[in-house]
């Protein structure tokens, strides 16, 4: 005992707890950590101004003695970094990564361990966090819980959603921190997966303080490790990281050398900044793909609203009792209303390449879906065997001959454990028939059982996925799966998700008009998002009559979706009968890019409005998008991002005079305009309307 008392004093003395300080390149942004106490802190400050108070940092620990206190600086480095890469898609063809970066080695001397902390203080905002570097006392160890806070100043408006372990698929809640408590059972209904953690917000999370602050808080380059949520404090205004737990309670098991995921916060004075940030994707690695000429821009229709809306299915029989392989499809009686059948199919592949779109998304495709769902069943599809009425070979010849792709389909039912087991047949099935994209899906409660959307095990899962399309060339678009963190910089073949509350909620008891003027502030600040925009035919009792259910957008408002929803894969979502019914409407879809060399944010404020300006990849070509909520208003758009001395020829598609989005949705003007990087244009926007405009150099 004497000896070990003699180690711990002599560690000691090689340690401080002196506070360091370090500053944003542009010098805005003051970042100091200290030991207060034995317990590491921060506090960031804008140009003397506090965003963050003192905050603690630790992680517990189940299985040891935790990493919250004890500690002292045994060193510390500062680096910086200023250089500039290419995404392979993305928003602008080059992005700055400029930042002041602080390690802070940690001693815990009662404990004989180290770990490190590292900051990366950029312009607009920080990334933090904790590395575990191998050693004698630190092989393995189980998270209980992390304890990193992030201390608000003051009461804050906040833009958010009720943490929930299993689906983000909710609309936004507008409050003050300090009124989460009275509205957080009233801010979810039921989903087909639901989990919430009482007193938990999900991230992205969007605020704005009363000293004129937007502040993001999120995560990046979530990989091995359970997703983030924050637990509030409503009477203190302190956010505490809450980790996603596994059906045993645990949040992580770790085997060094190990480092968590980066904690973020985007800092601006201006909504329009936080849009513009490239934080995120700057704190994920580069990837390390070795080519990347396979991943390109996807603009695709499909058989699937009909479905989301009730007019169609994608179940094949009136059964509900199905043995894979044992049941014998060819023996029984199809219920008619089958939309994955290949003449139908064939309607959407000459559709797309009629009009120059890159595919087809086709869902109930293949065996099983009579008995998917609510059944807690394992084997519930495998991927390859389609229905008799779905000619795989004959489709894959007919679109090839077409040069339009088919995009595949894997809905797992959450069930995990049975994909995983199938996916070499799977991913080899795509090969055989040449898809290069796939949609996967989770709807419902993870098997393994007890595990959630997002658990350790399950953002693991998503991993293995998207490194066995990448033996495959395949581009993936997640459904159900965890929020994005800006990882599709290091895997570019992660193209899209949702991972938010979708089109189909439109069907579904609607979004709210304001709810696409947050995405992007939340959603969307982790990477693209497949919202599946484009309805035309908003009103549902054109089809059902009688049918109260409507989208709360304008047609217009659809239209600006493509540029104000950043995606690399875009789907016109509607049934085609509705574009052949509004030809020049669907113009613009047909025109708009996926992919981008510039992104202008013009003006924005969450819930109220967002107006974005983004040039075409390697086109002179700018397209603009701007939408309103459920207030109709003026948006006043400026055209300096043109460059100067050009002319150029806009067409510009905007509410009609009476346009409504419950009374008038399809009500629209389309006109064409000259116009210079000297142009001032102010438009009005219906109730929930939009303004769409394609401009081309003359």
């Amino acid at each position: 005992m004497k000896k070990w008392i003699a180690i711990a004093l002599m560690m000691l003395a090689a340690i401080t707890t002196d506070a360091q300080k370090i500053y944003s390149p542009d010098g805005a942004l003051q970042l100091t950590f200290a030991i207060k106490d034995s317990v590491p802190v921060y506090s960031v400050n804008y140009n003397n101004q506090p965003v963050l108070l003192q905050s603690k940092l630790g992680l517990e620990i189940d299985n040891g003695p935790s990493f919250t206190k004890g500690f002292g600086i045994r060193d510390f480095k500062i680096n910086k970094a200023d250089e500039t890469w290419q995404p392979v898609l993305g928003e602008v063809k080059q992005i700055k990564n400029q930042y002041t970066e602080l390690i802070v080695y940690l001693a815990q001397p009662a404990q004989q361990r180290d770990i490190a902390i590292r900051f990366r203080l950029f312009n607009e905002g920080l990334g933090l966090r904790y590395e575990f570097p191998e050693q004698a006392n630190l092989n393995y160890f189980v998270v209980k819980e992390e304890a990193t806070e992030f201390a608000l100043p003051g009461d804050a408006k906040a833009w958010w959603i009720p943490g929930d372990y299993d689906t983000q698929e909710y609309n936004y809640t507008t409050s003050k921190l300090s009124e989460v408590p009275k509205l957080f059972d009233k801010s979810y209904d039921g989903n087909a997966s639901q989990t919430i953690a009482p007193g938990t917000l999900q991230t992205p999370l969007m605020m704005k303080t009363d000293n004129g602050f937007y502040l993001n808080f999120h995560e990046a380059a979530l990989t091995g490790y359970p997703a983030l949520h924050l637990s509030l404090d409503a009477g203190k205004f302190i956010l505490t990281s809450h980790l996603t737990p596994d059906g045993q309670g645990k949040k992580g098991y770790i085997q060094t050398p190990f480092h968590t995921p980066w904690r973020t916060v985007i800092i601006a004075k201006k909504a329009e900044d936080i849009l513009a940030s490239k934080l995120i994707l700057n704190l994920n690695e580069p990837t390390k793909y070795e080519s990347t000429d396979w991943i390109k821009p996807v603009k695709y229709v499909g058989v699937w609203w009909e479905m989301i809306m009730g007019k169609s299915t994608w179940s094949y029989a009136n059964i509900n009792n199905v043995h894979l392989g044992k049941t014998d499809y060819s023996k029984l009686q199809t219920n008619g209303t089958h939309a994955a059948n290949t003449n139908y199919v064939k309607k959407y592949i000459d559709f797309a390449a009629k009009h120059g779109l890159d595919g087809v998304l086709v869902e109930g495709w293949n065996e099983g879906w009579e008995d998917w769902f609510g059944k807690s069943k394992e084997y519930v599809f495998d991927f390859v065997t389609p229905y008799p009425d779905f000619d795989v070979k004959t489709l894959t010849d007919y679109a090839k001959a077409k040069n339009v792709q088919l995009i595949m389909h894997h809905e797992t039912s959450s069930a995990a454990t049975n994909y995983e087991r199938h996916l070499d047949t799977a991913f080899a099935f795509m090969d055989q028939y040449g898809y290069k994209a796939v949609k996967t899906g989770y709807v419902g409660n993870i098997i393994p059982r007890g595990e959630h959307h997002y658990s350790q095990w399950m953002i693991q899962h998503y991993q293995r996925v998207i490194d066995k399309a990448l033996q495959h060339k395949v581009m993936v678009n997640s459904h159900e799966s965890v929020h994005l963190t800006g990882l599709h910089r290091t895997y570019p073949n992660w193209i899209a998700a949702e991972a938010a509350r979708g089109t189909e909620y439109e069907a579904f008891g609607g979004n709210n008009p304001e709810h696409t003027t947050i995405l992007p502030f939340t959603r969307l600040i982790g990477g693209p998002m497949d919202y599946t925009p484009g309805i035309f035919q908003t009103q549902l009792d054109y089809y059902f009559p009688g049918d109260k259910r409507f989208v709360q957008t304008t047609l217009t408002k659809q239209l600006a979706l493509y540029v104000t929803m950043y995606s690399p894969l875009q789907m016109a979502a509607d049934i085609i009968d509705n574009y052949e019914r509004f030809p020049d409407a669907f113009q613009f879809i047909k025109d708009v890019a996926a992919d981008w060399d510039d992104t202008k944010i013009l003006s924005a404020e969450p819930g109220d409005y967002v107006l974005i300006a983004r040039k075409a990849k390697g086109k002179d070509e700018w397209f603009v998008g701007g939408i309103t909520d459920e207030q109709a208003r003026t948006l006043n758009i400026d055209f300096s991002f043109l460059p100067a001395g050009g002319n150029y020829e806009a067409t510009i598609y905007e509410d009609g005079k009476n346009a409504d989005y419950i009374t008038n949705p399809q009500s629209y003007h389309i006109y064409k305009k000259k116009v210079t990087s000297k142009t001032k244009l102010a438009t009005k926007l219906a109730r929930s309307g939009g303004v769409a405009i394609s401009i081309r150099k003359i």
